[in-house]
Order: structure tokens, then sequence, then C-alpha cells
């Protein structure tokens, strides 16, 4: 999958790509992600991408210029077609199910916002979709577009060793995973329950529904709620 970046800031967002998974699916050509650093396209003298809002306002907004030609620079080395997507609070929620839809697409387009916000034609002319990580407001769309590119790059086949992890993955079934435990068996005295050491595969499962269900019900119950209305449809 190849991914394009383009930011105010890339240096934050390069040692995060470069350690664990996504590190080892860079090196294995699993996951190409490049910059586009806006602020080398900016015309403006001082380099400056952003200005006042019309009207008045607190904040800087960035401007189209810089933008627009860092977008054009990105598409060329795109295939025809390749979606562009803003980080920002107002767009679709990132889920799970959104991640794995992204993960279709061979290639992504990401536009990291900055100050108060951007230029309104940079989102009429330019962006396909806006994608949310949360009802909250960040200092810019670095942070977002790594949240995307990790929970996306996880369904590309090969990034993740075994394929067979999603399937009980929190999300994917609508329900939160079960507790998980390793060795020790007994650490100070915080003991793995009976059942997980007693090699019955059936007894195990059964197990892990019920934590998976009981979690659900405690933490998320609009998940359940979700998964109830989607199934009586």
């Amino acid at each position: 999958m190849r991914i394009s970046v383009l930011t105010l800031f890339p240096e934050v967002m390069q040692p995060y790509l470069d350690a664990s998974i996504l590190g080892r699916a860079g090196k294995a050509g699993l996951l190409q992600v490049c910059f586009f650093p806006i602020r080398d396209y900016s015309l403006d003298k001082h380099k400056r991408t952003d200005d006042y809002p019309f009207g008045g306002g607190a904040g800087l907004i960035m401007t189209p210029q810089p933008v627009f030609d860092a977008v054009a620079a990105a598409r060329k080395t795109h295939s025809p077609g390749c979606r562009v997507i803003y980080l920002s609070p107002q767009g679709r929620r990132l889920t799970h199910r959104v991640a794995r839809e992204l993960a279709q697409e061979r290639e992504l387009i990401l536009l990291c916002g900055h100050y108060e916000g951007i230029d309104q034609r940079i989102i009429d002319e330019l962006v396909d979709e806006e994608i949310s990580i949360g009802d909250y407001v960040l200092t810019g769309g670095e942070l977002p577009a790594l949240v995307l590119i990790d929970s996306v790059s996880r369904f590309v086949p090969g990034v993740v060793g075994n394929e067979n992890v999603h399937d009980d993955e929190s999300f994917e079934q609508g329900l939160l995973e079960y507790p998980h435990y390793t060795r020790p068996a007994d650490f100070r005295g915080l003991t793995v329950p009976d059942v997980l050491l007693s090699g019955h595969h059936a007894n195990i499962q059964r197990w892990r529904s019920d934590k998976a269900l009981e979690k659900t019900r405690l933490v998320r119950p609009d998940l359940l709620e979700e998964k109830e209305g989607s199934s009586s449809v």
C-alpha cells in the first residue's frame, strides 16, 4: 500500500513509522509512506502557509495555494482517482469497519491540517472525504494521520504476521476482545483462569466468548445495541 502524507511537520511522524510493525512493513515493501511538506510548496517569500480568516475570528487558517500545489504534486505520483482524505474532527468517524474499507485502496493521499483549520476551497475542490478519529480537537492532523495509517495497514496482507489475528480482535464481531494471559501462570499470587490451562479448546472458546460479551456489556453497551439492531434488519 502506498500513502502520501501532506503535512507541515513530517519530522514528527517519521519516527513512529520507522518503528515496530510499521517499520518492518516499510522495509518489506508492504507499506510505503511518502511525505509532501506543504511549506515547500508555498510561493510566499517567507514560506508562510497560513493567514487570518475573512470575517474575523481567533486563530489562523491554512491558505489554499501551498495545499493545492502539494496535492497536485502528490497526485502525479499516484494512480488517477486516488482518494484524498482530510483528517478533520468534522469527518466520518474512523472505526474498525472504516479502516478495513480503506485498506482495500491500494493508494491514499492524506492531508493534515493545522492551526484553526484549512480554507474551505481546499475541501470543496480537492478532498474526497474527511475522516475523524474522535469528537475532540487536536493541534494538527499528524496524530490522526498516524492513527489512520496504523489501523489501515494492519489489514494489508503480510503486515501482521498471522492473518487470522483479526478474527478475534475488538470490534471484529461487534464485541470487545476477551482478556489475555501469558506466562507465568502464577505471578505473585495472581493466577491465570484454570480453563485456559485445561487444554480443552471448546471450553476455552466458550470462556472467551462469555468474557468478550461481559466486557462489552460493561464498558461499551452501545456496541451490543448496534449489533442487535443490525441483526434485526
